[in-house]
């Protein structure tokens, strides 16, 4: 923790040595206007502005356990939820991207069938946001968990779909949506291709 909070301490400083930053830091203070929505894992090995390169300002971020996006459901509010409608109806983010990652744990717990018993949110959470039968397509360290994580990837699109924000403005062209899958120990980053069913190099 040290280091995280010397480098905290440190962050003023080094801004305002730099005239460039606090130029950039400087803007951030009138509002922001992301270019694209973010939907990630909660894995510490996805960082988000290491594999896009992005700057402050630049990703509205929603991290969740699978990057799992609830469908929408506007008596049942979540955190997730807001989200996502902040993002494309007060933001009018142009771009959504879904980016799943290999080494997934929880895409591998549903794989394997673990006992989330003594997690009973992080169970409650799997089961009711990642797709059935997960189980069936391989095992951890398999090609099948990659084909696992990618199925996954698929159905937050879909589910992000329910939205009906998000429906509008897909619909008008206003907002595109983009699955991408995240090889955490080679950084290759491969995106959906609907018209194949499949997912290419970048």
């Amino acid at each position: 923790m040290q280091p995280f909070i010397e480098h905290a301490r440190t962050l003023k400083r080094r801004i305002a040595r730099n005239a460039r930053r606090r130029a950039e830091f400087g803007r951030l203070a009138d509002g922001q206007s992301p270019t694209a929505l973010f939907v990630t894992c909660s894995d510490s090995r996805v960082v988000p502005s290491l594999i896009t390169g992005a700057r402050p300002g630049d990703l509205f971020e929603l991290r969740t356990a699978g990057n799992a996006v609830p469908a929408y459901d506007d008596t049942r509010p979540s955190g997730e939820s807001a989200t996502v409608e902040y993002a494309v109806d007060v933001l009018e983010v142009p771009d959504i991207v879904v980016c799943g990652h290999s080494h997934c744990g929880a895409v591998g717990a549903r794989v394997r069938g673990e006992d989330l018993t003594a997690v009973p949110a992080v169970a409650g959470w799997l089961n009711s946001q990642l797709p059935d039968g997960l189980d069936r397509l391989g095992h951890d360290g398999d090609p099948g968990v990659h084909a696992a994580v990618q199925r996954n990837v698929r159905v937050q699109l879909e589910r992000l779909r329910t939205y009906p924000s998000v429906r509008e403005r897909l619909a008008d062209g206003r907002l595109r949506l983009h699955g991408w899958f995240y090889e955490v120990n080679t950084g290759l980053v491969l995106a959906h291709d609907p018209g194949l069913g499949a997912f290419l190099p970048l």
